[in-house]
């Protein structure tokens, strides 16, 4: 069974900020990054991968986005800040 990931992409620091989940990371965030993504990513201009998690089960990653979507903001950006504290592109660490 494939596995899955669990992304926020954002446009700056503390900017707007958008969580999705995938089987295929880097496929995904090419996706974003070229337009082909979500409609909400493009129109937002979002291109920084701020945070990923990865999970052995593609339903455990769905369920985290689908709990993370329902978190108050400041609980998405203490989780960005925990692995990322300036919030930089990490596209070249994580892929």
């Amino acid at each position: 069974m494939k596995g899955g990931w669990v992304y926020i992409m954002a446009d700056r620091y503390r900017g707007t900020i958008y969580i999705g989940v995938t089987a295929d990371l880097a496929v995904r965030i090419r996706q974003h990054r070229t337009g082909d993504g979500s409609d909400f990513v493009k129109r937002y201009g979002l291109n920084r991968i701020v945070y990923a998690e990865q999970h052995d089960r593609i339903e455990d990653a769905i369920a985290r986005e689908k709990a993370m979507k329902k978190w108050r903001r400041e609980w998405k950006i203490r989780l960005v800040e925990e692995q990322n504290p300036d919030w930089l592109d990490r596209y070249g660490d994580i892929l």
